[in-house]
């Protein structure tokens, strides 16, 4: 049977045992029906390949939520920008729970226009950094992307920004899936919108977002074309193995108390994720010199990834750039990213 198969523990309280995708590099391999593992072939093979990762993300981060309330948008300021109007905003993501989110509207749109979710980066001022109100300017992207004529959407993340939070008393696993599930509900939002064309919305973050990005693409195949910068690299490349820094409440507990800081024992890592994301857009800016996410772990991701996006005959593909500086999204590759997106929207 798949399910006693796949599962990395037979309960919360078990030891860890061995897994039986040891080598999350390999992503053209599945396990059939009888516990065997057999080449993946075709798009049926990955998707049951794809299920068995979202899975596995599960174990890890809780389950990801199914019961959805209406959004109940309230907008509690407006202002006009040169080209865009700015709204602050909240929307509903469960029960008791509103999602404080800065929403960029284009002054000119005829028709039906592309949208992009856009994240933070681990900054007390949360979504006003991507929305142009502080911070680094080489993060002001849902500001640049407005400029540009897209509806841009710049949620905070739990405990940032104007989100008070308090993971202790939260129902869910991890701070993880409680980000997903507030991301997914953004794209709901965006969906809603009559203006935004809802085959071409997408999502960009810089680490923190940059690793959101890819974990609510994972979810969502909505966002057809995801931007990550200096959002990850492989568990076993995370500071030589040591992935205590992914263990606090707003990640994923689990590792630590479940999966004993070992990395053989974690069921997922990001060649996967990146795998999941396939045949969609997926551009990934990855400094050499970047301190928090090794770069050769993330070439070692982009490689096993290539695979999957082949198999699928991926029209946009995977685009990864290696740019000579530290933690950071330089001018140059913003506009070669926004230039790619453009070209990924494209009829």
């Amino acid at each position: 049977m798949l399910i006693p198969i796949l599962l990395c523990l037979a309960s919360l309280g078990a030891e860890p045992v061995k897994l039986r995708y040891p080598e999350k590099h390999s992503l053209l391999v599945v396990f059939d029906a009888k516990g065997d593992l057999v080449p993946v072939r075709n798009a049926q093979d990955w998707a049951k390949r794809r299920s068995h990762i979202l899975n596995s993300m599960q174990e890890v981060m809780g389950p990801l939520p199914t019961k959805k309330v209406p959004l109940d948008v309230k907008v509690l300021e407006e202002t006009a920008k040169e080209k865009y109007t700015l709204k602050k905003i909240t929307y509903a993501s469960e029960e008791g729970d509103r999602v404080p989110a800065y929403l960029l509207i284009p002054h000119k749109i005829v028709g039906k226009v592309p949208a992009m979710l856009c994240l933070h980066q681990t900054t007390s001022i949360g979504k006003g950094e991507p929305a142009g109100l502080g911070g680094l300017p080489n993060l002001h992207y849902a500001h640049e992307l407005a400029l540009r004529g897209f509806i841009a959407l710049a949620p905070d993340y739990p405990s940032f920004g104007d989100y008070q939070y308090d993971f202790k008393k939260s129902k869910h696993a991890s701070g993880t899936i409680k980000g997903v599930w507030n991301h997914i509900c953004a794209v709901d939002l965006l969906c809603a919108m009559e203006s935004v064309d809802k085959e071409k919305i997408g999502v960009i973050g810089h680490s923190l977002g940059g690793h959101n990005s890819l974990f609510v693409a994972a979810f969502d195949e909505r966002l057809k074309a995801v931007i990550t910068s200096c959002g990850f690299t492989s568990f076993p490349r995370y500071y030589n193995g040591n992935i205590k820094g992914w263990t606090s409440d707003r990640y994923m507990p689990r590792l630590a108390t479940v999966y004993k800081l070992k990395t053989e024992y974690v069921p997922f890592d990001f060649p996967e994720i990146l795998g999941t994301i396939a045949p969609r857009a997926l551009f990934i800016n990855a400094p050499m010199e970047d301190s928090n996410f090794e770069v050769v772990g993330v070439k070692e991701c982009v490689a096993a990834a290539q695979g999957v996006f082949s198999l699928l005959n991926s029209r946009t593909g995977l685009q990864a750039y290696y740019p000579e500086c530290k933690h950071d999204f330089p001018n140059e590759i913003r506009r070669i990213a926004y230039d790619w997106l453009a070209k990924a929207f494209e009829n």
